[in-house]
């Protein structure tokens, strides 16, 4: 987390700042996620792509549909927490959110909105670990993704994500 004397940056009576480090979306369930420079955020909707797309909903929650699951985040510092706390490797690319952060206290966002670049989201709960990423990964990572398994969003201004991008409060 990033301290900064800006009071546009002060939330939840910390002051915050982080970088968008990675960008996933894959375009169904159980295809591995792919990595890009930049996603397209569709506000109301999802992204561009996506397996959770409102109306085009293809992924493995899809038959439970939800509004605040247009777009997913995670922590950097959760897969290191992960790596140092149960020696298991988790890459950017296999927790199955959209977007890895750094600096972002994402569990204390809830209910609040900030921005993602350009993008306006709104957290509506933390992401839960399901055993369905252990299918996938072959990895026991259930366990040591409790309490930092990410938070879920929906997109109240859309718009292009790059990596790189600044995310703060508004």
């Amino acid at each position: 987390m990033t301290r900064t004397d800006s009071k546009d940056q002060f939330q939840g009576g910390v002051a915050w700042q982080g970088t968008v480090c990675f960008l996933h979306r894959t375009p169904r369930a159980f295809l591995p996620m792919r990595s890009f420079e930049s996603l397209n955020l569709i506000a109301g909707r999802g992204i561009e792509g996506d397996r959770y797309l409102i109306e085009n909903e293809a992924g493995f929650y899809s038959h439970k549909p939800e509004e605040g699951r247009q777009v997913t985040l995670f922590e950097m510092e959760s897969l290191e927490a992960i790596m140092r706390d149960y020696a298991i490797e988790l890459r950017p690319e296999e927790h199955r959110r959209n977007i890895t952060v750094r600096g972002v206290p994402l569990n204390h966002l809830v209910f609040q909105r900030f921005r993602v670049g350009a993008c306006l989201l709104e957290a509506t709960r933390l992401s839960t670990p399901c055993r369905h990423i252990e299918e996938i990964l072959g990895k026991p990572v259930f366990d040591p993704m409790i309490h930092r398994s990410g938070l879920n969003c929906r997109i109240i201004e859309g718009g292009e994500v790059r990596v790189g991008d600044i995310v703060r409060p508004c």
